[in-house]
């Protein structure tokens, strides 16, 4: 099936991107999800969680305290490869299982750090970036959370840079701060027309890579 990477640095407005990309039809697979169902109580990843970090790693419920983990891969980020290296093994076989259940027009597989983790070039025919400035990134995330901006400054410098991503980016969709939501709508309709069209072709000839929409 047809696929697209979508992603896009914390504050984006990537979810909203995928939701509506989800009313038009298309297959969502979203990998932050798929791990919180194998972090929550209960769930696959904990035992494995529990013994490579301890019990510090785990809250009240059974579930992975996030924000105990948050603090530790960002200090050690030789702790963020153990986690990893639990986690990532068991959320492709979801992804994987998922994938094979899609019945849309197309695939969106919503992955965070998917231009950090490398692998999925060449699992998806596009990657498409939900694009916006830094500011507007903070500004976001602190209405919605509560973080301090020197805690989002230091999960944004965690994440691939700003430009990094965009020269990954076959397809970029812009959220700046003077994004309305029907501007946003218009793009990522735009978007998905397009999509919709080269999954329906064969040997088309999509627009150049880095093309805003």
């Amino acid at each position: 099936m047809y696929s697209i990477g979508l992603t896009g640095g914390i504050g984006s407005g990537k979810s909203r991107v995928a939701d509506l990309l989800g009313s038009w039809g298309a297959t969502l697979i979203d990998t932050d999800l798929i791990a919180h169902g194998l972090t929550g109580p209960g769930g696959a990843a904990m035992p494995a969680l529990r013994e490579a970090f301890g019990e510090r790693a785990v809250d009240a419920h059974g579930a992975l305290d996030r924000a105990w983990m948050r603090d530790r891969v960002f200090r050690e980020p030789a702790e963020r490869e153990r986690l990893q290296a639990v986690l990532h093994p068991m959320i492709d076989q979801h992804t994987r299982r998922a994938a094979e259940r899609a019945d849309g027009p197309y695939v969106v597989y919503v992955v965070p750090l998917l231009v950090e983790s490398g692998r999925w070039r060449t699992r998806v025919d596009r990657i498409c970036v939900v694009d916006c400035d830094p500011d507007t990134q903070v500004a976001r995330v602190q209405a919605r959370s509560g973080l301090t901006p020197d805690a989002i400054r230091r999960i944004m410098a965690a994440q691939a840079a700003r430009d990094t991503r965009l020269a990954a980016a076959d397809d970029i969709i812009v959220n700046d701060g003077d994004t309305t939501p029907e501007m946003l709508h218009a793009r990522t309709r735009r978007m998905h027309d397009r999509w919709i069209e080269w999954a329906a072709a064969t040997g088309g000839h999509p627009r150049e890579p880095g093309s805003p929409a």
